[in-house]
């Protein structure tokens, strides 16, 4: 008997080793662990970031040079620093009519800091960019793709305020749970009184994805004002083609007469 159980663990260790999951929400001390279920803050920046976060010292709608709608928004990095507009601008449109691009740049050399934000007509498009552009190369440069995480994320902290995701591994500071660096399925018990009370989401047990798979970006949510017009448009699309279906059978039963 103690066997089967030993044999059912075993097995099940090795299917969580090659699971992983994302962040829906960003916790600061959440985000500084490779399992998603540290309850103790392991760095100074992850202190600073859950302190932001506590105090709400960061507002992610504060910054003015932030515009467009979000969810046809991507975020690029990884850039090289000789990019320039028109180069990303003709790289990204490769997967959709490009609205708008914004290049950051230091605000006193103008050297481009190696990150865009680009937005695109539909998010249709800006989905297609989300799944094709990811680690396709620019200037020589394999670049990251990610949604708006600045606006759609919930709880979201930058790195400048030891928040973020990602990072490089000589750093002393990866971030966890994003497109590059997923959480990876607990091998150990999970704390989920402890995660509970700082608020930080469970791991989705049986419902882990593959480091194939692409995580989806947020959808906008749908109103009962933007289904009504959505019905209502409908609705009129319909009468449309139905009064154009009966004046061309009108025009084709005059003509044989």
């Amino acid at each position: 008997m103690s066997s089967r159980g030993g044999g059912g663990s075993s097995s099940s260790s090795r299917q969580n080793v090659n699971s992983v999951f994302y962040a829906e929400s960003y916790h600061p001390i959440q985000a500084g662990s490779i399992d998603g279920i540290d309850i103790l803050p392991h760095d100074n920046a992850v202190y600073r970031a859950l302190l932001c976060s506590s105090a709400g010292l960061y507002d992610p709608f504060g910054d003015p040079k932030v515009t467009g709608d979000p969810y046809c928004s991507l975020f690029v990095g990884r850039l090289s620093h000789l990019t320039t507009e028109d180069s990303l601008h003709k790289a990204m449109s490769r997967y959709g009519r490009v609205k708008s691009l914004r290049l950051v740049r230091d605000i006193v050399t103008g050297a481009s800091r190696g990150y865009a934000f680009v937005e695109y007509e539909n998010d249709r498009e800006m989905r297609r960019a989300y799944e094709e552009a990811h680690h396709s190369r620019v200037d020589d440069c394999e670049i990251l793709v990610d949604y708006n995480r600045q606006q759609l994320m919930p709880g979201w902290i930058p790195r400048r305020l030891g928040g973020g995701l990602g990072g490089m591994k000589g750093s002393g500071q990866l971030r966890f749970g994003g497109r590059e660096r997923p959480f990876r399925a607990p091998l150990k018990s999970i704390p989920f009184d402890d995660l509970k009370r700082l608020g930080i989401p469970p791991p989705p047990e049986g419902r882990y994805m593959t480091l194939h798979q692409v995580p989806p970006p947020p959808r906008r949510r749908r109103n009962s004002v933007d289904r009504e017009e959505e019905q209502s448009h409908s609705h009129k699309r319909s009468r449309h083609s139905h009064r154009s279906r009966r004046r061309r059978s009108t025009s084709r039963d005059h003509i044989s007469d």
